[in-house]
């Protein structure tokens, strides 16, 4: 983990063409790196990006946004999260 890397941002949405279009758009928007992506069950796929903090909320933003053209949207951010959760 990089020392820029001081935010962790998931997005959580239900099927794969959602979770396609949230992991583009969030990639296309800012300086991020998808470091996540897990299969939670019942059609629920969660999505994991790291990088500064601004850099983080925008690329959230703009996955929610793409991703609920399709589905429901849960999204989190983590600022300086400890150590054991990186």
């Amino acid at each position: 983990m990089q020392a820029e890397d001081n935010s962790l941002g998931f997005l959580e949405a239900e099927g794969l063409v959602a979770v396609v279009e949230a992991a583009d758009a969030m990639l296309k928007s800012a300086s991020v790196r998808l470091f996540f992506y897990q299969k939670v069950g019942a059609g629920l796929i969660a999505l994991g990006v790291m990088g500064e903090l601004g850099s983080v909320k925008t690329a959230l933003e703009a996955g929610e946004l793409a991703a609920r053209r399709h589905a429901e949207v849960i999204s989190l951010v983590l600022t300086n999260p400890s150590p054991q959760v990186k």
